[in-house]
């Protein structure tokens, strides 16, 4: 059922302050008139949009509603007389009246208005007054029975034809176009109506606009990580694995202190920050690093994490051995690891297991350490 938008958007809009017509005032990076048009051209059903503006307002409409498909027209002195400006524009079947100032119109309240007109010539969304009302009485209150009362809203919905004869047949102002319809005897069906579909009247209501209509924050992005390190061991004074001196008589061979545990967390925390892998950043052949402590590794490439907006979320180290047991240790690596990527030890995840005597580090040759790193970019 195509119909024609008509908007009412003459007026100063002085009690929402702010100095500029509040029409015109930006809520969410978009002038609140735009929003509104926006939520009409939106709608499958909608052939037109005409707008009743101040004539005042050219330059500011002009710019608002730059790239629209809109029309406008000259409001009058009142609500009236810019709805009647606004129908003598309109072309099709039938329309639909809205303030200017309600920006959060749905497409479920347009399409219940729409249907309502297929067997009533007018219909309006209207909700029911929930809290207590009273009437100020000089210098008391009198209370106010809300049963059966409703509060109209906009868009209010009629058969053309029908509405121009209800205008036709009067020259009074009226508050609204239901108001206009009942004086000249036209039925008006009320359907449910939205309470996001505010009316922006005071300086408040664009705070509450702005948390309505402003786009809701992307989702974190997790990002992962993978490393693998391996080293030689050979009889030594003991090894550091995950950060912890083990007592034992094999050491690692490597560059620095070798160890793999670190070493393979600190290229996966690389590659969740798509920063590449630790020999770029460590070389082997470069001295300072001779027998330098892993740690450093891992910091540095948490910095650069972080610079890449990724934040710790999850670490997870298995390290892959025959020697040393790895369970007596456990903990204080979790501790260590936790310390240097500031993660509370709860997700901080250090695992070992053997390779059932095959390969390299079956024979004793060697320890490997696979690690995976989770990040968060909020």
């Amino acid at each position: 059922m195509g119909f024609s938008a008509l908007i009412v958007a003459a007026g100063s809009g002085e009690r929402a302050g702010g100095g500029l017509p509040k029409q015109y005032r930006a809520i969410a990076g978009k002038p609140l008139l735009r929003w509104t048009a926006e939520a009409f051209a939106r709608h499958p059903g909608c052939e037109e949009i005409v707008i009743a503006i101040h004539p005042d307002h050219r330059a500011h409409f002009e710019s608002a509603m730059a790239g629209l498909n809109v029309r406008a027209v000259e409001g009058g002195a009142d609500r009236t007389a810019s709805v009647r400006a606004c129908l003598n524009a309109a072309n099709f079947e039938h329309v639909l009246i809205h303030d200017g100032a309600r920006p959060l119109v749905g497409e479920a309240l347009i399409d219940r208005l729409l249907s309502a007109l297929q067997t009533s010539p007018g219909a309006a969304p209207a909700l029911p007054v929930t809290d207590a009302l009273v009437r100020q009485d000089g210098d008391g209150v009198q209370a106010v029975d809300r049963a059966g009362l409703q509060r109209m809203q906009t868009p209010q919905a009629f058969r053309a034809d029908a509405i121009r004869a209800a205008f036709e047949a009067t020259e009074a102002a009226f508050p609204d176009e239901v108001s206009l319809a009942r004086a000249a005897g036209l039925e008006v069906a009320l359907v449910a109506g939205e309470e996001a579909n505010i009316k922006i009247t005071w300086p408040e209501d664009f705070a509450r606009a702005e948390r309505l209509l402003a786009p809701a924050p992307s989702p974190a992005l997790t990002v992962t990580g993978t490393g693998y390190d391996v080293h030689r061991v050979r009889p030594g004074k003991g090894l550091t694995l995950c950060g912890v001196f083990i007592d034992h008589p094999l050491e690692l061979v490597g560059h620095s202190d070798a160890d793999v545990g670190l070493h393979a967390l600190t290229d996966a925390i690389l590659g969740a920050a798509g920063a590449g892998d630790i020999g770029q950043h460590f070389p082997p052949t470069d001295p300072q690093w001779k027998g330098a402590d892993s740690a450093q590794f891992l910091v540095h490439a948490l910095k650069l994490a972080r610079e890449a907006g990724v934040e710790p979320v999850h670490a997870d180290i298995t390290l892959i051995c025959e020697a040393p047991k790895i369970g007596p240790h456990r903990e204080a690596m979790k501790r260590r690891v936790a310390e240097l990527t500031g993660l509370p030890p709860v997700r901080v995840n250090i695992k070992a297991t053997t390779s059932e005597k095959l390969g390299f580090t079956g024979r004793g040759e060697g320890i490997a350490a696979q690690a995976a790193f989770t990040g968060r970019i909020s």
